[in-house]
């Protein structure tokens, strides 16, 4: 059998997509690795997001062609340049839309024969219940995919182009799944979607995240369940009152906001109200409650009025974490068309003028922790033989981190309580 390579480009959504290719490559008999020099096919699973998201999948397959390899390029800048990459670099040996992914078997198969396109017109992403994921990031923490696809059409986004409508998991084979995990030696469970805050709207008829908790809550050696990616209108009262009543769910709320001027909210096509009243709700029923979000900045339309009332925003809520971007335009957004556009470098002086503001609301929040004790969770051992940790307010790869100086054996997966002895603006330090 056939040794095929993976290279995993874009968000923890792609990366599960990643994981069940894997997976299906395995139950077929398929040698797999994540080194691209064992083999001469290896698959880049691609981001289309942004513009800087493509020109990064397309140098990996330019490497990789370079090289020698046979690429077989999946995911989303398949599912959106198809034509266009096969014009553009000839040597790709096959193209696997963003929902196609499980025929890669028939794809490796017929790959000798000619250049292979899988790519359905009108992209439905079914989840394949019945396929083992081969998890490429094993440790302390992983993410369960509850659904994918959106339902929504903001202005500056592609994914319903990409990925379809929106599709919930059943809330069983999530349960399954998670079990599963824990069984293997997971610690947190990290719930994804392009919407979880929508999830059991398609098959259950109404919201059903607050009953998953619920029961994931009941899973027994679980350290914690966290939440990404709500939606600010489906953010309800059940919800906010089961994340600050279960006990394993992590007071943590990722709620991307995109911007704060209701004239902004509205081009984007975005829910165009007051956020203040939420974030407060949200605030006064979960104590201690870390609340995540993003803001884009540059959108066409943006003036200097709308910016000052994203700055003043950002100064009066003090989020304890905030993610800036500069608008990316892209072809069959709404966005792409609207007039009033922002140059570059203005749209990046107003990240820059941001960035600034949260970095000291960020590091005044991490200092009031310094002589406290929280709960954190233990990822890794660091070339220098620090602990890295990470706590209850922070998720994996976007969010701060704890170092700990300590000679106590710590083992990967536990949840220890770290007192923090000082403070960065992203990250903190501790000792145990």
């Amino acid at each position: 059998m056939k040794k095929i390579a993976l290279v995993s480009h874009g968000c923890a959504k792609n990366l599960v997509d990643s994981e069940l290719m894997l997976g299906i490559l395995s139950e077929e008999g398929f040698q797999v690795t994540l080194n691209e020099d064992e083999t001469d096919i290896v698959i880049v699973n691609t981001c289309s997001f942004i513009c800087d998201a493509e020109r990064e999948s397309i140098s990996t397959i330019l490497e990789l062609i370079d090289k020698g390899k046979r690429v077989i390029v999946t995911g989303c800048l398949a599912q959106k340049h198809a034509d266009e990459l096969k014009k553009e670099i000839p040597e790709i040996a096959a193209v696997v839309g963003a929902t196609d992914f499980s025929k890669i078997v028939n794809v490796i198969r017929n790959i000798d024969n000619d250049y292979v396109v899988e790519v359905s017109e009108k992209p439905n992403y079914i989840y394949p219940e019945k396929v083992e994921r081969m998890q490429i990031t094993m440790g302390a923490s992983s993410y369960i995919k509850i659904a994918d696809g959106c339902n929504y059409r903001c202005g500056y986004c592609v994914i319903p182009f990409l990925r379809g409508d929106y599709h919930s998991r059943k809330m069983d084979d999530i349960i399954s799944e998670a079990k599963k995990l824990v069984k293997r030696g997971v610690t947190e469970i990290i719930l994804i979607a392009q919407d979880t805050t929508g999830y059991g709207i398609d098959i259950y008829k109404k919201p059903m995240l607050p009953k998953l908790l619920e029961e994931l809550n009941k899973i027994e050696g679980l350290g914690w369940i966290r939440i990404m990616y709500a939606y600010p209108t489906t953010m309800s009262e059940e919800l906010i009152d089961a994340i600050a009543r279960l006990d394993k769910v992590v007071k943590y709320v990722d709620i991307p906001l995109q911007h704060s001027h209701p004239e902004i909210l509205k081009l984007m096509n975005r829910p165009a109200f007051d956020y203040r009243p939420m974030i407060e709700n949200i605030r006064k029923k979960i104590p201690n409650v870390s609340i995540r979000t993003t803001f884009i900045v540059g959108y066409p339309g943006e003036t200097e009025e709308h910016i000052e009332h994203l700055a003043k925003f950002i100064k009066d809520m003090k989020f304890d974490r905030v993610g800036i971007f500069e608008y990316s335009r892209e072809k069959g957004t709404s966005s792409y068309s609207l007039p009033n556009r922002v140059s570059k470098k203005v749209a990046h002086q107003r990240y820059k003028k941001l960035m600034e503001i949260q970095q000291k609301i960020s590091l005044e929040r991490n200092r009031s922790f310094i002589g406290k004790r929280i709960p954190c969770i233990i990822e890794a051992y660091s070339d220098d033989g620090e602990v890295v940790a990470r706590s209850e307010y922070d998720a994996p790869e976007i969010d701060g981190v704890v170092t700990i100086n300590t000679n106590k054996q710590v083992v990967p997966g536990d949840i220890e309580s770290i007192k923090i002895v000082d403070a960065t603006e992203y990250d903190l330090i501790g000792e145990l």
